[in-house]
């Protein structure tokens, strides 16, 4: 064997090996467990997202994937936590859209949220829902919008809190109808739900499962769904672009990500793994309970809402003269 021959073989041996390695790491992928950081308290909506997608995930990569709620300043505690984390598939961030709306409302940021992660699937998504007390005399969006123009500075509307997507749906509600009503954050869409009830104001923007119990039992009446067609449960309630607002759609999201540079092999087996997980009658059933919709979306496409997303959401934080933190 002549020298150029065994320095040509050993080169190919190497371009072999190299080519065959993402492969052997995929196929050992998972050896041990997976922490899957949720950064919002136990119990919460996305927590309720997490348990389902851990104890899917657990049996088809026949690995633990561990729930770990890293709660605080609306997320950016446990979303950081993430963007620090080793990119080898054992860190994995189930984020909420507040991994969208955090960059409109935070000056800094321990994160960036297109360097810093890769996007593996938008799970499910949510509506907003506004709603009024059911003897307001309000029937539809249109009731509203006359009814607040009527009295101009006597409007409020309430929220479960600053930076919310529920918040945002009620600023483009009132930039998009050209009306004045005060935000009134509260501590979680229940009570902010309850306040509309209680009539401590005239219109409450929340998440679907907060008030939906209370329009099925006719306390509230549903103006409009902010999703793009109606909820199943509703079908009554229209969605603000049959209401007359084209494009109008705000919506909760739940989205899995890892840290940036973790290998596209693990991102595409984690990604059909999520599809295979909300594939699964009980895990629909569980999570249109809770209020969302199964979307069990590819990387691209989450990309893309991601690239769509964060900067509508700036443009609307700055129109509103929301103030950021």
């Amino acid at each position: 064997m002549t020298y150029r021959t065994r320095n040509f073989l050993l080169g190919a041996l190497a371009a072999l090996i190299c080519l065959q390695a993402p492969l052997a790491r995929a196929a050992a992928y998972p050896e041990r467990t997976i922490t899957l950081v949720v950064p919002f308290a136990p119990g919460g909506p996305t927590d309720i997202i997490a348990r389902i997608l851990s104890e899917s995930l657990s049996q088809s990569l026949k690995q633990s994937v561990v729930v770990e709620n890293k709660p605080g300043a609306a997320g950016n505690v446990g979303m950081g936590q993430v963007a620090r984390a080793k990119p080898d598939g054992y860190t994995l961030l189930l984020a909420s859209t507040a991994i969208a709306v955090n960059p409109a409302l935070f000056e800094k940021l321990p994160y960036d949220p297109f360097k810093d992660f890769a996007p593996i699937s938008e799970l499910v998504d949510a509506p907003n829902i506004v709603v009024v007390r059911a003897d307001s005399g309000m029937k539809t969006v249109a009731d509203l919008v006359a009814r607040a123009k009527a009295a101009p500075g006597t409007f409020n509307y309430s929220s479960p809190g600053v930076g919310t997507k529920s918040h945002l749906t009620g600023e483009e509600l009132k930039q998009r109808g050209g009306i004045e009503m005060t935000h009134i954050p509260y501590r979680g869409a229940g009570p902010a739900a309850l306040a509309a009830l209680e009539g401590t104001v005239q219109v409450a923007s929340v998440a679907l499962p907060a008030a939906e119990p209370l329009v099925q039992s006719g306390q509230l009446t549903g103006l409009a769904v902010t999703g793009a067609k109606r909820w199943p449960s509703l079908p009554n309630v229209p969605t603000m672009q049959e209401a007359g607002y084209p494009g109008f759609i705000s919506e909760t999201f739940s989205a899995l990500f890892a840290p940036a540079g973790t290998p596209p092999e693990i991102v595409a087996l984690l990604a059909e793994k999520c599809r295979e997980a909300f594939a699964n009658d009980k895990a629909r059933q569980t999570a249109q309970a809770a209020g969302f919709e199964v979307v069990a979306g590819t990387p691209e496409q989450l990309t893309a809402r991601m690239a769509t997303e964060i900067p509508a959401v700036k443009a609307l934080v700055l129109r509103a003269g929301i103030k950021i933190q």
